[in-house]
């Protein structure tokens, strides 16, 4: 059986000149356009105190983004605020200014028109962008790497743009997607993948990512945790994992989270970055293939490596049995605990720290990251069932297990 590999964080450290991008106040007018929205509520924080003992551990608390504006993942937070930032920068108003009533009201379509907003998707960020573009009265193009499932593509064509499956992997559709982007009238790439000389964009998609952090780090305040001891967050390009780090190293910047980067094993290029240790980012080819959809992108996004780099405290590759363990777990949990509906990149966090607290072959590294009875764990589960068929072929008929 493959495992979970790991490296602790001894990359050399930069200037930190990203940190800056996740700053409280940016955070905070991200959220204040997502409050705007006539669909935004704060999306449930799981408290599994039954678990946490099973565990091991002082708290575990998973917070739950199936319930995200109805769309059963996270990713519209960043797309949507990219947008608005997109339209406030060529209007020359401040983003303050882009609320829901104004980005859909008939004096944008005077001042600014429309535009067509381009994307590549393993099907959660597309759909973010779609169904705000469809909101908003803008365009939308959507390019889908070869093998997505029906489902994804159905969710995103259902918002009106046009949307195809292409024979390539994701980050070949990102280079298509900026392609078109570049030969088209108002034009637009909205990705979270940050490359040299595409940064602006990405930096306010994960800034949109913070409304997510900032929700959590107020709920878990609410309980009377002041704040998590460690986090564990996914990243296939990275910039979620960016953002929270960000997020997170701004708001407890005398005593920040410890925050683990997880990633699918056929995709780990953060993990490879780490593992090389000279700080320069690595790069992973071919199909990429996991059950992590979302997870599965090759080429990290420079900012959220910078921001990365300077602050996590380890990189993990896990297989694609770690994540499945997840899902199972939130389906089914400790009596008492509340259900969570987990997808197969929303539920590696889970999946991680279960075999991290409970496996002896992991004791290494439970001892490298201090986990233990006084650990206050903070999991993001960004997606819920966005593959049907695939969900319950995992939670109820058993694939891809442990052993």
């Amino acid at each position: 059986m493959e495992q979970i590999k790991w490296v602790e964080n001894r990359l050399p450290k930069s200037e930190d000149k990203h940190l800056s991008v996740m700053s409280l106040d940016n955070v905070a007018k991200a959220r204040a356009f997502h409050q705007s929205f006539p669909q935004y509520s704060v999306t449930p924080l799981a408290g599994l105190d039954g678990m946490a003992r099973h565990l091991g551990l002082g708290g575990l608390y998973v917070k739950d983004e199936s319930y995200r504006f109805g769309l059963n993942a996270f990713k519209v937070l960043g797309g949507s605020f990219a947008m608005a930032r997109f339209i406030a920068q060529q209007t020359g108003r401040d983003v303050s200014e882009m609320t829901y009533d104004y980005l859909t009201g008939d004096k944008l379509k005077e001042e600014f028109g429309q535009a067509t907003f381009f994307t590549a998707t393993d099907g959660n960020h597309g759909r973010g962008v779609a169904w705000a573009a469809n909101k908003l009265g803008q365009k939308a193009v959507v390019h889908m790497p070869k093998g997505t499932v029906k489902s994804r593509f159905d969710n995103i064509a259902r918002e009106g743009a046009q949307v195809t499956i292409e024979e390539v992997n994701y980050d070949d559709c990102v280079r298509m997607a900026a392609a078109e982007a570049a030969q088209t009238p108002n034009g637009v790439v909205v990705q979270d993948t940050a490359w040299d000389g595409y940064e602006e964009i990405p930096s306010w998609i994960m800034q949109g990512y913070g409304t997510m952090a900032a929700e959590a780090a107020d709920q878990l305040r609410d309980l009377g945790v002041d704040r998590p001891t460690h986090i564990f967050i996914q990243a296939g390009v990275g910039s979620l994992a960016g953002a929270v780090q960000g997020y997170f190293a701004n708001r407890f910047p005398d005593c920040p989270p410890r925050v683990i980067v997880v990633e699918a094993s056929a995709a780990d290029c953060l993990y490879q970055g780490a593992l090389a240790g000279d700080g320069a980012p690595r790069l992973v080819a071919g199909d990429l293939r996991t059950i992590m959809a979302g997870l599965a992108c090759g080429e990290p996004n420079t900012i959220s490596w910078d921001i990365l780099k300077n602050h996590a405290a380890a990189f993990l590759s896990c297989p694609d049995w770690v994540s499945a363990r997840g899902m199972r777990m939130l389906s089914a949990p400790v009596k008492g605990d509340p259900r969570v509906i987990s997808g197969e990149s929303g539920a590696i966090g889970m999946g991680v720290v279960a075999t991290i607290m409970t496996d002896p072959a992991c004791a290494a590294l439970r001892d490298a990251l201090g986990l233990g009875p006084d650990s206050r764990v903070l999991l993001f589960s960004t997606e819920g069932d966005t593959d049907p068929e695939n969900y319950r072929n995992i939670v109820w008929n058993g694939a891809y297990p442990a052993e």
